[in-house]
């Protein structure tokens, strides 16, 4: 048996995935410059089939933060593994994780990319836990709420494995 249960099966990812896409699109129909960052590793799968959505001409970063190391708990401190390849002053940015836990690593995230200058800065998430939230952060796509369980699957990772599952499970 495995060790986890499906919370969000592959195909109610997929559909609300394209709705996402949809609304992005809507929204930055008129911009020029739209960056999407896709936050490492996690964010991957999510970001790879949101972008498929998006029906505009996009630039694609990523940007490596990590405050899980291999626990399973936030260890609070916040590093910045990897970073963007360009400059994004001047650029409509969208910030594209998987999970927006307890804030604080978003939090810094948006924080340090609001010091680039960007022209706008959203926050796109495939999921939230509010029960975990210690900072407040705007979410302007999300595509979850989720109850206070550890997930894996759909770029979602236990000590970097089970990311390459199709449905969010909860471990059990």
């Amino acid at each position: 048996m495995e060790p986890f249960a499906e919370l969000i099966s592959a195909e109610a990812i997929a559909a609300r995935v394209a709705e996402l896409g949809a609304q992005i699109t809507a929204d930055y129909r008129d911009k020029q410059d739209v960056v999407v960052i896709g936050v490492l590793k996690g964010s991957v799968i999510f970001l790879a089939d949101l972008v498929r959505h998006i029906a505009l001409p996009i630039r694609l970063e990523f940007i490596g933060i990590s405050s899980y190391g291999d626990a399973t708990v936030s260890s609070g401190v916040v590093q910045i593994t990897q970073d963007v390849s360009r400059p994004v002053e001047g650029k409509h940015v969208i910030v594209v994780e998987d999970i927006v836990d307890t804030g604080h690593t978003v939090h810094y995230l948006l924080e340090n990319l609001a010091t680039r200058r960007p022209a706008s800065i959203k926050l796109a998430s495939l999921l939230h836990k509010p029960e975990r939230q210690e900072r407040a952060v705007e979410i302007d796509y999300l595509g979850f709420t989720i109850p206070n369980k550890f997930v894996v699957g759909y770029g979602l990772d236990i000590a970097q494995q089970y990311r390459n599952l199709p449905f969010i499970g909860h471990v059990v």
